[in-house]
């Protein structure tokens, strides 16, 4: 393939994803009222969906940040949602964050010693 070509799908493929840089059409927030703009904007199921993946999103974080893995039960569901229907997706979602959340819950019970 000539170098040119290459330069091309290269800029083409960047082009694509500018979308999701900070100021792009799906890029970043920083602002919380233009999130909830944003989100009221989309119909009642997408909204749905919208909210508990950011729910996910931040439960992700939470574990990222404090150096904890999500139970690899957990992970193959949410693989699998991606693939439901929307109103299945949804109901999935929350079945895992409520799982995560209460996963949480059971980790700050620890009484620090394992037998």
């Amino acid at each position: 393939m000539p170098k040119d070509e290459k330069e091309n799908r290269s800029k083409q493929k960047s082009g694509e994803l500018d979308k999701f840089e900070p100021g792009g059409e799906l890029g970043p927030l920083e602002n919380r009222s233009e999130y909830e703009q944003r989100l009221n904007s989309l119909p009642a199921e997408q909204k749905d969906l919208a909210e508990e993946s950011s729910r996910l999103a931040d439960l992700c974080q939470y574990f990222s940040q404090n150096k904890m893995d999500i139970p690899l039960s957990l992970v193959e569901r949410l693989r699998t949602a991606s693939g439901l229907p929307v109103a299945d997706r949804i109901r999935a979602v929350k079945d895992i964050n409520r799982e995560l959340m209460e996963y949480l819950n059971d980790v700050g019970q620890d009484p620090g010693i394992r037998q």
